[in-house]
């Protein structure tokens, strides 16, 4: 059983849900993340979701474009990202991590630490530092068949995203190469944009439902912890991004981890409540 089934497990036991925070690796400082995720664990955190950095983000909206630039601008590349996940475990080796990014600096990744046995390099290092899940924004359930076995093999899951959009038939795919929970994406747009319909959400899921017998997260527009209350009630798990990173945007260093660690305990014990 994965890191990542096992929590929901026990949440679900507990009659409780995931915490999901999204930081972006190597924001707002090159060398926090480790530390900024053992924070975010001791507020509450139930899964690290980790944004590994890259120059054309395609469904980012400015302020996660802007936490990829600022780590792209400190060198922060795909290497550096499983050396902060490493790092994380040696203190931690219960909270799963997922690596959140687009399929480029995988398959940059993979060129340039090729293995003689086929294996995918990337999927070989993940693992051994202690990845549990990868989203890649790019990747269609039709075209990664392959990709999601090889990570399964390996004890990783592969998370994707559903829309508003997403049609019966593209559940249905999902559902084939899923494991892990997928990630609804509650407003059509990109991340931080817009209200969020809760009425929607409580609709939609019903019917994600239907198809994928994963957990299922919300994310994209939880900002606060009334919306992340009325989304815990109908999901399994709440996601937030932008709102966390902007909040520590700009955050002197010695403040990042506190800022953080006292927006998500709000949002914890609204969830909780």
């Amino acid at each position: 059983m994965s890191r990542i089934a096992s929590t929901f497990s026990a949440l679900k036991q507990q009659g409780r849900k995931a915490l999901i925070p999204f930081v972006t690796a190597g924001f707002p400082y090159a060398d926090i993340t480790p530390a900024l995720m053992h924070g975010m664990v001791s507020a509450g955190a139930d899964v690290i979701e980790l944004g590994v950095p890259f120059s054309d983000p395609s469904a980012d909206g400015p302020v996660i474009q802007r936490a990829g630039d600022r780590a792209l601008g400190f060198g922060i590349g795909l290497p550096h990202v499983l050396a902060m996940v490493r790092e994380f475990r040696q203190q931690d080796n219960t909270t799963p991590v997922v690596l959140m990014g687009y399929a480029n600096p995988i398959e940059r990744y993979n060129q340039r630490h090729h293995t003689h046995d086929g294996q995918s390099a990337f999927v070989r290092d993940a693992a051994a530092a202690g990845v549990d899940g990868v989203l890649v924004v790019d990747y269609p359930p039709e075209e990664c068949e392959d990709f999601a076995a090889e990570l399964r093999h390996a004890g990783l899951d592969l998370i994707f995203l559903l829309a508003p959009t997403s049609t019966d038939e593209r559940m249905d795919l999902v559902q084939r190469v899923a494991s892990g929970y997928v990630y609804y994406v509650s407003l059509k747009g990109v991340t931080g944009s817009g209200a969020l319909n809760t009425a929607a959400v409580e609709a939609m899921l019903p019917r994600i439902r239907q198809h994928v017998s994963v957990p299922v997260g919300v994310g994209f527009g939880i900002r606060d912890a009334a919306t992340a209350r009325a989304i815990g009630a109908v999901a399994d798990a709440v996601v937030i991004g932008s709102r966390l990173i902007e909040l520590i945007e700009r955050q002197p260093r010695d403040a990042v981890i506190p800022v953080a660690e006292t927006f998500l305990r709000e949002i914890r014990s609204a969830l909780d409540s």
